[in-house]
């Protein structure tokens, strides 16, 4: 079938499969092309197969040689309907994987369930022993709590008052106003339910209790704080309280490790173009912004790009790892520069819908949304027919 992008607000409804195989190829090829990292080899990654958990698996796999097993919840094709682009993405790392040699399955379901935990530990008994490194990068929006039977729903507004500010339509390049009102009654608890470190936890704990963590092992989830701009929406509103939750988590799981010589830690990454980030308003215009200074300064990164300086520079160079003064990993520090933060302000305050094509990057933005669905790459034929009906080959 020819698939196109067919879009619906800030979401796109198809996906294609020979582009995000390409996709996949593009990050490997950048992996390849760093060096070797003396990193993990028996790697876990919850929430594999799209932005940072799937750069995860790629850098681990590509550049550290590691077996990984991958978790996540995504739809696959049926006949004339495409499947998810995490769907393709893990069809193709596995593709890539298997060429050379590498161990490499994947368990597709609800990672906050009790169901797939069990299948996960089964799966690590049998074939690798034990983990050395877990990276959790879940992003849902929903979590039915495996204890409780509870289903929460996450929310991002405020905390106290309406919060108001410019944002951009993506599709539309109109800079408007919008405002968003604070949260009620238990916003702040679901987020957190969702959001937080909980599912983290459990996911250590059950993994211990099984003997399944190699002594020395690490465990890293990914977290975002971002400028002043966002901070009354964002890490002062309801997510921002479930990032705190998170980060606190990471001293905790340190704690519980203390008898393995492990340790958890919290990577601040930078903003990057997500299916959820499109979602929240203001973040749009600011990454518009962003991306236009760091790419004429030339420290642009994406998601493979992060979680390879992650890996060489943070986690895997014989040296004590650095965090800031809240035991936090920094790789959002070149986004987070005083220098790029005071740019973006004075840009900020230019934005209409006249100048941004001009003070921002919102061709790039686009570009970048169109990338995780697989669309919008160079080598793939889009006039051509695809095959949609694309299998992951070691889904158990």
């Amino acid at each position: 079938m020819i698939i196109e992008p067919r879009m619906r607000g800030f979401i796109c409804l198809t996906s294609h499969p020979k582009g995000c195989e390409q996709n996949v190829k593009n990050q490997i090829k950048y992996i390849k092309s760093k060096g070797p990292i003396n990193g993990p080899k028996k790697v876990l990654v919850i929430g594999a197969s799209t932005g940072f958990g799937m750069a995860s698996r790629i850098t681990s796999a590509f550049g550290s040689d590691a077996a990984t097993i991958g978790v996540f919840f995504e739809k696959p094709p049926v006949q004339g309907r495409p499947g998810s682009p995490g769907w393709y993405n893990s069809a193709a790392f596995e593709n890539e994987a298997k060429k050379e040699g590498l161990y490499a399955k994947s368990i597709n379901g609800d990672a906050f369930s009790n169901e797939i935990k069990k299948q996960t530990l089964d799966l690590i008994k049998a074939d690798l022993g034990q983990i050395d490194l877990v990276i959790y990068s879940l992003a849902s929006p929903v979590r039915v709590h495996p204890v409780t039977g509870v289903m929460h729903r996450s929310v991002l507004k405020p905390i106290g008052s309406t919060y108001t500010n410019k944002t951009v339509d993506f599709h539309t390049g109109i800079v408007s106003e919008i405002s968003i009102e604070p949260c009620q009654g238990d916003d702040i608890e679901n987020t957190v339910a969702v959001m937080g470190g909980e599912d983290w936890a459990m996911w250590i704990d059950v993994l211990k209790a099984e003997n399944l963590l190699a002594k020395g092992a690490t465990t890293v989830a990914y977290s975002y704080i971002g400028p002043s701009l966002t901070e009354a929406v964002y890490r002062k509103g309801t997510i921002g309280r479930a990032k705190d939750h998170l980060e606190a988590t990471a001293f905790a799981i340190t704690d519980s490790l203390k008898s393995l010589e492990g340790k958890a830690f919290v990577s601040v990454n930078k903003a990057l173009v997500t299916q959820a980030s499109s979602a929240i308003p203001v973040i749009p215009l600011y990454i518009s912004l962003l991306y236009k200074i760091m790419k004429e300064e030339g420290i642009h990164e994406g998601c493979i790009e992060q979680i390879q300086r992650l890996f060489y520079d943070r986690l895997y160079t014989g040296e004590e790892i650095p965090t800031d003064d809240k035991g936090r990993i920094r790789i959002d520090d070149w986004e987070m520069s005083a220098e790029v933060q005071e740019k973006i302000a004075i840009l900020w305050e230019e934005a209409t819908s006249e100048a941004l094509p001009e003070i921002g990057d919102l061709q790039g933005y686009k570009q970048d949304f169109l990338n995780l669905f697989g669309f919008g790459f160079e080598g793939v034929d889009y006039l051509t027919d695809a095959n949609e009906m694309v299998g992951v080959s070691s889904i158990i």
